[in-house]
């Protein structure tokens, strides 16, 4: 997954180091091109200078050596000069045996020759008439150390451009940071939406973030509504099929059908199957689904009337309790669980001897329900076939076998899974494993 912030972090370097780049080098260029300006003044200067060294003799023009500033006299002192005359020419004695290749045009070079003792020289060369004669004087001064200077400031450059770069870097993952905070406070919400913590998100949002807020409150509060106006239409569907239902129930019994035992039966049957086939689709179309944004079950609040119901229902010296973790806050829909445990404990009730245990436990990648009882059990290669829907070793026991089977309509809503294992207590022990990781894309 692409990080923002690492995607920033990767254009802002990138940006820095292109523009510190080049302000580093093109400052040195520009600073490089006002020395070597200043440097031809000079180094013209030097020709002006060795011109007036130049004197009329007996035998034409002279070089007078009184004249010549003592580091032309010098061995390799990185000051040099060549001054042509159409007769003769003179080369300073800093030059020992070395002859550079002296530039042919006037002005200041663009290349630098190559001295003595790899000094590289910048050359300066000047024409001049007099005496009715042309004279050529070419100056060199060693660049050198201002190219050792300009190495220095560059690598001293490119160390303040990555100095400049990791404060920037500081700065700017500091500065995402702070912004991002809105993002992971909608984060942080939307987890506690999950677990049922919230119903909606913070109205209070960035600029930015306000329109996406708004839909997804907008969203949360459509769906439960929506499931609300489902629901209570499934409850008048359900009740509106209860009395026809009923009806073809009592007409079956009529005396006019006891003379044909065979069709009585038949009816009886067909109407049998529509009561569950009714009951099985009114069971999967009421279920909330995934986890809903906002719903949980409170175990608190919940668990005790529902232990109070089943107390009504089935024998009054039957114990039944419970223990959960503190805070228990299961993140699904109420009216999902409230189904899925009724089941489960009302399958319990029926075939306890005398004690009905429900624990319900936080694990690290969800929840652990176990509803456990003291009946007679159920041999380990039979627990499959009682899984499937309808399906009962008991025929005594009052219902139709739909009780599991509701059960896994839900578990397969909420992507969890059911299991009957030996109880502690003798009995039978269903264990549901619900996840509240999210469920992978296939």
């Amino acid at each position: 997954m692409k990080s923002i912030q690492r995607s920033l972090s990767l254009g802002l370097i990138s940006g820095l180091l292109l523009v510190g780049l080049l302000l580093v080098q093109t400052s040195l260029w520009l600073f490089e091109a006002g020395l070597r300006r200043n440097l031809a003044i000079d180094l013209r200067e030097e020709t002006e200078g060795l011109l007036i060294a130049m004197v009329q003799g007996t035998d034409g023009f002279q070089l007078d050596p009184n004249r010549l500033n003592p580091r032309y006299q010098r061995a390799f002192s990185g000051h040099y000069f060549r001054i042509d005359l159409p007769t003769r020419s003179w080369r300073s004695r800093s030059l020992w045996d070395a002859e550079p290749a002296w530039p042919t045009t006037n002005g200041l070079a663009s290349d630098l020759l190559e001295g003595p003792q790899d000094q590289q020289l910048l050359s300066f060369r000047a024409e001049y008439r007099r005496g009715g004669q042309t004279i050529v004087i070419s100056v060199a001064r060693d660049y050198t150390p201002v190219l050792k200077s300009f190495a220095q400031v560059r690598l001293g450059g490119l160390g303040l451009v990555g100095l400049a770069l990791l404060v920037f870097l500081l700065l700017q993952r500091y500065a995402v940071k702070l912004a991002m905070r809105p993002l992971e406070r909608a984060r942080q919400q939307i987890a506690q939406l999950q677990q049922g913590e919230r119903q909606q998100l913070d109205i209070q949002a960035p600029l930015e973030l306000q329109p996406l807020v708004e839909q997804i409150n907008h969203l949360l509060a459509h769906t439960d509504e929506t499931l609300k106006r489902s629901r209570h239409a499934l409850g008048n569907l359900g009740h509106a099929l209860k009395t026809p239902l009923a009806v073809l129930g009592s007409l079956i019994r009529h005396e006019e059908l006891q003379p044909h035992p065979q069709l009585q039966a038949a009816l009886r049957d067909q109407l049998e199957q529509i009561q569950q086939r009714v009951a099985r689709e009114l069971g999967r179309a009421r279920l909330a689904g995934d986890v809903l944004p906002g719903a949980y079950f409170d175990c608190a609040e919940e668990l005790a009337p529902l232990f109070e119901t089943l107390n009504m229902i089935h024998r009054r010296d039957l114990h039944l309790h419970w223990h959960t973790h503190e805070d228990c806050r299961l993140p699904w829909d109420r009216e999902d669980m409230l189904e899925l445990l009724g089941n489960l404990l009302d399958n319990a009730c029926k075939f306890a001897r005398s004690e009905v245990l429900l624990s319900i436990d936080q694990t690290p990648g969800g929840y652990l329900i176990r509803v456990e009882d003291d009946g007679p059990g159920i041999p380990e290669d039979q627990r499959e076939a009682v899984l499937e829907r309808g399906i009962r070793l008991d025929e005594r026991a009052e219902g139709h076998g739909l009780g599991l089977g509701i059960v896994r309509d839900i578990l397969a809503a909420w992507n969890g899974r059911l299991s009957l294992e030996q109880s502690s207590l003798g009995g039978l022990r269903a264990s549901v494993h619900l996840s509240t990781q999210p469920r992978r894309k296939e």
